[in-house]
Order: structure tokens, then C-alpha cells, then sequence
């Protein structure tokens, strides 16, 4: 949105608002790439009702999984002559994974018929793939969640590459389940805490390294990840404070 704002493209949408708010925590701050068009955009995260992703038992430690889309429906950002990429793209750079590791990769993943060469290329590194029908449907996604030992995923390189400390929704299901995350790093751990239940990750050998750490000490992970989920993304905490910065429910705006 900002990219596109900042490119004059009326797909932002910015124009006409009172309040701007994102995910990206760290859009504004130094050492964000991500520009703010003189908006000061205000920092909101993934709410989650805790009451209906409770933390569950079960879920085999060494088995990794996520939910994707090998590609989004927009295309890369180009913006003073750099270009940002997908999740794609990020995906490329860890298909060894699974061959450094005695753990179990698994991926709900959406990808085009048009893309059987990356199939193809998952299924030879090890990586497992599931249909994502059976995460298509609520339920389905949350049983698909909580049945996981653990979560491992990248993300969009833009969100990388920017720093904007970006996280992802899908990610706070699995904390609130109390599945610990391995997710790639975004910047994110400017505000959230990471090493127990949350961490994060820039290279293939860390991915790899904190895998193992996941598993090996799993019920300590699982307790961090659903104090994270409590302490971060509790909707009535987050809506709670969006509601107070947007002047919602106060006397005056």
C-alpha cells in the first residue's frame, strides 16, 4: 500500500482518511525501507480470539508445517530503481531445508499448475505437500493448525527486504494454539519477543539449527508460544487499543 502510494498508483487508496493504520510495525521508524508518503501510520497487529483457538495437545514435535500461496495476486514492487520480490521467491533460497534437517516439512500450499517446476523441486528436497483443500474451510484450517508440532514459513521478500516488521496472522493462530513458530525474519523482533515459542530466522543453517531447538525442548515452545498469543495478539487487547487510537468509544476523537 505504501509502495503503491508513494508511486501515485490510486490502488493505495490512502486518500481521504482521517487515520492511517498497518502491520508493518516498524513503517516509520529508521531502518524501515518502506516510505510514508508524510503519513504517520499507526501500528496494529493480528488480533486473535483466544477463546476459539485454544491451546490444544497433540501435534507431533518434529513435524513443521504452514499454509501458503506460492504467489500472491500481485506481482513484485519496483521502486527507485529496486525491486521486491514474493514469497516465491524467499521460498527458493530454503527448498534444502528438509535435507539438513531430520524434521518433517509440510506445506498446505496453493500453487498454479503453470509452476510445476518449483512442484517438482519441493518434492525433491524433501518437502511435503498437502492439498489445500483441506485447509479451505475454518475448521479445517484450524484442525490443520493444531494438529502441527510447529510452524515453519518465510515471507514475501518485500516484507523482508523492507524490515517492516510484518506478522503474519496465520503465525498468531499457531502461537495462540500453542505451536511454537520458526517464521523469517521481518524485523518483527523489534517488538515482539522471540527465542522461546517465537523465532526468527535469516538463513538456511539457522532455519535448520532452530528447528532442532523447537523440537527437542517442545513443551517448553508450546507454553511460550500461547503466552505470546496472550500477552501480543489477545483481541481484546489489540482491538482495545486500536479502538482508543482511533477515538472510538472516547468522548472526543
Amino acid at each position: 500500500t505504501q509502495f503503491w502510494h508513494a508511486s501515485g498508483n490510486p490502488a493505495a487508496q490512502v486518500e481521504g482518511h482521517d487515520l492511517h493504520f498497518t502491520i508493518g510495525e516498524n513503517v516509520g521508524k529508521p531502518g524501515c525501507a518502506i516510505p510514508t508518503g508524510g503519513i504517520r501510520w499507526y501500528p496494529v497487529r493480528q488480533p486473535v480470539v483466544l477463546d476459539d483457538w485454544p491451546l490444544s495437545d497433540g501435534g507431533d514435535p518434529d513435524r513443521f508445517t504452514t499454509v501458503a500461496n506460492w504467489r500472491g495476486p500481485f506481482g513484485g514492487i519496483e521502486f527507485e530503481g529496486r525491486t521486491f520480490g514474493l514469497k516465491v521467491h524467499e521460498f527458493r533460497k530454503f527448498l534444502p531445508l528438509p535435507q539438513m534437517s531430520t524434521r518433517t516439512f509440510e506445506i498446505a500450499l496453493n500453487i498454479h499448475a503453470a509452476d510445476e517446476c518449483d512442484r517438482a523441486a519441493l518434492h525433491e528436497h524433501g518437502w511435503r505437500l498437502v492439498d489445500p483443500i483441506t485447509v479451505a474451510r475454518p475448521d479445517g484450517f484450524r484442525s490443520y493448525v493444531q494438529g502441527s508440532g510447529a510452524e515453519f514459513s518465510v515471507a514475501q521478500g518485500i516484507y523482508v527486504d523492507t524490515n517492516s516488521g510484518w506478522f503474519s496472522d496465520r503465525s498468531v493462530r499457531y502461537l495462540a494454539s500453542g505451536r511454537p513458530v520458526l517464521v523469517q525474519h521481518t524485523g518483527f523482533d523489534a517488538s515482539l519477543p522471540v527465542g522461546e515459542g517465537l523465532l526468527a530466522f535469516r538463513t538456511l543453517e539457522e532455519a535448520a539449527k532452530s528447528a532442532d531447538r523447537i523440537a527437542a525442548d517442545h513443551h517448553l515452545h508450546r507454553q511460550a508460544a500461547r503466552a505470546i498469543a496472550e500477552r501480543c495478539f489477545s483481541s481484546d487487547l489489540v482491538l482495545g487499543r486500536f479502538c482508543e487510537q482511533a477515538g472510538i468509544g472516547s468522548s472526543s476523537p
